[in-house]
Order: C-alpha cells, then sequence, then structure tokens
C-alpha cells in the first residue's frame, strides 16, 4: 500500500535563507559567495566582508549534510532514541531492535552508514551538535516524547531531521508514523466483536503516539455503543522494568476488566505473563491485543494479535524522506497503514 503524505507547509516557519538569497542581495553569483564562505583567496577582502554582513543579517547557516554529500565526506546518519531519566526504555526493545534494523538495511541499500546515540529527551538541543560539527549528515529520531516544540527549534535551525511519531499541529519537522488512530481503533473493535464488555488500556497517553492510539480505543467504543470508562486507562511506561511492577501493582486486586488493548506489544507480553502468575490464562479469561507486531509476537505463548505498523516499509520511507530534507525539499510527514493481525490472544 502507497504512504499517504500531508505537507506541513500551511503551518510552517519562514523558509530558512538560501545561498542562492545571499548572492541576490550581494550581487554576485553563488560560487563566489560559497567561496567567500570558505575563506577562498580568489575572492577579495571587501567582497567577503559583505558577503559575511549579508549571512548575519540573514542569519543563515550553511547547510552542512548537502555540502558533505555533494563531496560525498560524510554519508552518516545518526539514529538517535530520547530516554527521560527514571523510565529509560531499553534499546533491547523488541520494537526499537526492530525499526533499527529495517533503518540499518535501507540506509545500507544507499551506501549510507550509521551512528546509533540516546540523548537524554529534555535536551533534545545536543542533536543539533551532532550535525553542525559535521559528524552526521541527517538525524533519524525515534519518538517525539514530550519534546515537540524543542523538535521544531531544531528544525527552524536547519537541522535534517525526521521523527518516528504522530503528525502535530504546528509541526515543522517530518514525521513518519503508522495510523495510531486506527490502530487503536481496529484493536479494541476485534476485543468488543470477540465479546469483551471491560477493556482496559495500558499505556502512557501523554506520549503523541500512545495519546493517538487511546484516542481511536475510545472511538472504537463509541462506535459500539459502549461508554469509555476513565478507570480503565492505566498509565504504564515503556521501559521494561517500570512496566512490570506498574502491571503487578494494577493486578493485585482482581482485574475489573476482561480485555486489554496494549500500546505496545512488550507492554502486552508483560501483562500476559503477570495474569498467568495470578491465575488468569489470555485468552480464557483475559483478551489482549498488542502493538507493533515486532517479531517475537508470533512465536509467544500464546501467539499475539496485534497492530502491524509495516517496519520494514517504515525503515524505507524515513530515510527517504531525510535525503529529501537534506536535499532541500519542503517538509512532509508520511501516516502509513497499520493492520490488525489475529492470532490466539484475541
Amino acid at each position: 500500500m502507497k504512504p499517504s503524505k500531508r505537507s506541513e507547509l500551511e503551518n510552517a516557519m519562514p523558509r530558512r535563507p538560501q545561498m542562492t538569497d545571499v548572492a541576490r542581495i550581494a550581487g554576485v553569483s553563488v560560487a563566489t559567495v560559497s567561496r567567500a564562505l570558505s575563506d577562498s583567496p580568489l575572492v577579495n577582502e571587501t567582497t567577503r566582508a559583505r558577503i559575511q554582513a549579508i549571512v548575519r543579517d540573514l542569519n543563515y547557516t550553511v547547510n552542512v549534510a548537502a555540502k558533505n554529500l555533494r563531496r560525498r565526506t560524510n554519508r552518516t546518519v545518526a539514529f538517535v532514541i530520547p530516554f527521560e531519566t527514571g523510565s529509560r526504555q531499553a534499546i533491547s526493545d523488541p520494537f526499537l531492535l526492530n525499526i533499527l534494523g529495517n533503518v540499518v538495511d535501507a540506509l545500507t541499500e544507499r551506501q549510507f552508514e550509521l551512528l546509533v546515540s540516546r540523548v537524554e529527551a529534555s535536551h533534545l538541543d545536543e542533536i543539533a551538535s551532532l550535525y553542525q560539527t559535521g559528524r552526521v549528515c541527517g538525524v533519524i529520531l525515534i519518538g517525539q516524547w514530550h519534546q515537540h516544540k524543542e523538535l521544531n527549534d531544531l528544525a527552524s535551525l536547519g537541522v535534517p531531521l525526521v521523527v518516528w511519531g504522530g503528525a502535530l499541529p504546528g509541526q515543522i519537522y517530518s514525521t513518519v508514523g503508522g495510523d495510531n488512530i486506527k490502530g487503536g481503533k481496529d484493536a479494541t473493535l476485534r476485543l468488543i466483536d470477540r465479546g469483551a464488555k471491560h477493556i482496559a488500556f495500558f499505556g502512557d497517553i501523554e506520549l503523541p503516539e500512545v495519546g493517538l492510539r487511546y484516542a481511536g480505543y475510545a472511538e472504537g467504543l463509541r462506535e459500539r455503543g459502549m461508554r469509555l470508562q476513565r478507570s480503565l486507562a492505566f498509565q504504564i511506561p515503556f521501559a521494561a522494568d517500570l512496566a512490570q511492577a506498574r502491571i503487578d501493582e494494577i493486578l493485585r486486586v482482581k482485574p475489573r476488566f476482561d480485555a486489554i488493548v496494549a500500546s505496545s506489544d512488550l507492554l502486552a507480553m508483560l501483562a500476559i505473563t503477570a495474569l498467568r502468575r495470578i491465575g488468569l490464562q489470555v485468552p480464557a479469561d483475559v483478551l489482549v491485543v498488542g502493538y507493533d507486531d515486532v517479531p517475537l509476537a508470533r512465536t509467544f505463548n500464546p501467539p499475539l494479535t496485534t497492530i502491524s505498523q509495516h517496519i520494514e516499509q517504515a525503515g524505507r520511507v524515513m530515510v527517504d524522506t531525510l535525503l529529501d530534507v537534506i536535499d532541500g525539499k519542503a517538509s512532509v510527514s508520511t501516516i502509513l497503514p497499520t493492520d490488525l493481525v489475529v492470532r490466539e490472544s484475541a
């Protein structure tokens, strides 16, 4: 299926000044501007000083990535996984490994290399230095966390950036992500159609992607005439150890639900394990649907009903989108299709 593209141009800030703008104002060629900014002896001091003054007035910055690509001196992309203190999602998380592997494959096909980095979510400005120092020609970042403004700031600085996440209002950076609302709705409708009456939602709905999945969950309940029960929405982080502790806490009392929509396959698997420990079986006692369709979902006991986000396609789309951004093309966001994959857990 061909992904749909939604341009965010109408929400974008004014475009970054280009070298052609500097050349036009200075009354010289683009080649002369390039030489002046590279301290070439072919440009006299008067012209150099005039160009540098215009550069300062326009707040123009050299597109290091495009320059390096033209020279073929930098073909390294940063794969950045943000984390929040106290809830660090392990890089061994099945979803992260799956998406990392597919990004590596897509970059290898295009003869690029990969630098993997972890950055505190509240210090995303550190990503800019990876690009501005010339270490990488662009950045693929996994997850928006709560840093929508900071990501917009990075894009406005000219950092070539693609984020795995949901399209948000006022966004000027490119995102690639699954149709989270449809995925959440499809998971919920599956459980209702299997007879579930009290469906819990597991996940941190303050995160943009999970919040969209929760919106789909709520939409599915409404479509079937069922009441949304806020008490059945459980705030659970993605970090495995913290998630397990929270799920165990929830299950210390007899569950008030007969089904679970989990916002990731990892949370679904942890929930099934915890249910088994208190003597409840899946799907006999509680139905469970996960999210991501990681490879382990097929062989888990029981095999996991889940939502596929087409991660193999996502790897290619993220890489292609990043190369377009590096090349100076307009920022676009891509929403990939999601599919319900039915297995034994529901």
